[in-house]
């Protein structure tokens, strides 16, 4: 029987998300990949993280990759640095950019080995662009951050499902699915327990992997839907980003 994963945010930690999926995964071309979003930022190596997510895409792999805040973080500053004129030769940072590179993305600039977003390759804001809000599989509805349960429609929502903190999930807005999202981290021991219970309405896989001094968080998760069983792969790579 084919197998659906589903992996949080990785924000830039490529060799682990690399062993966890080639070593512990060992995922067949008839398994699904889902990943959550937040593929850079943090972590050493946000272009590797990407390239290995394209990697297997063109391989044939069932991969369905979602938008996460971190990716929009980055298409606005590319935008915005895009447009940008210089005054006296020097092109200043945008509110953006600097925002951006304050929750992590010095890390990415640094990994794409530019100085500033309009010098990373388009190839990667292209893949960024075309990135899915939200996918259902099965019994479940899966998104970056969640939905906004306030509104009638949560769906017309799209900012919500890759920004939103804080909500109370109501499952007949939803088609009555389980949600599973990422953005926020929670402790190991609250992902095990959202997992075992049979009666949770929602299900939060983000375990902080850059958080390289906080028991029961750095670790990337992956949860395997029909048998709902999951992998805590310890952080790999090494982080020097620190949280504000």
């Amino acid at each position: 029987m084919a197998k659906k994963w589903v992996i949080p945010d990785i924000h830039g930690c490529a060799y682990t998300l690399k062993i966890l999926v080639e070593n512990q995964i060992e995922p067949t071309k008839d398994d699904l990949l889902i990943f959550l979003g937040d593929y850079i930022d943090r972590g050493p190596d946000s272009k590797g993280t990407i390239d290995f997510i394209m990697g297997l895409e063109d391989q044939g792999y069932n991969v369905k990759v979602l938008l996460g805040n971190h990716e929009d973080y980055c298409i606005k500053a590319y935008d915005i640095d895009r447009k940008k004129s210089t005054l006296f030769g020097i092109r200043f940072k945008s509110p953006e950019q600097r925002e951006w590179e304050r929750r992590g993305g010095k890390e990415t600039l640094k990994s794409f080995k530019v100085q500033s977003p309009r010098g990373i390759p388009e190839k990667y804001i292209d893949w960024m662009r075309k990135l899915e809000y939200y996918i259902e599989v099965d019994d479940f509805i899966i998104s970056h951050a969640g939905f906004n349960f306030r509104i009638d429609d949560p769906f017309k929502d799209k900012t919500s499902m890759i920004w939103i903190r804080d909500f109370k999930v109501k499952p007949e807005k939803i088609n009555n699915k389980i949600l599973i999202h990422g953005h926020v981290p929670v402790n190991l021991d609250l992902i095990y327990q959202a997992i075992e219970s049979k009666t949770s309405k929602s299900i939060a896989l983000d375990n902080g992997i850059y958080f390289t001094n906080r028991n029961g968080f750095g670790n990337l998760i992956a949860l395997e839907l029909t048998e709902m069983e999951y992998i805590a792969q310890t952080l790999l790579d090494e982080v020097t980003y620190k949280e504000d």
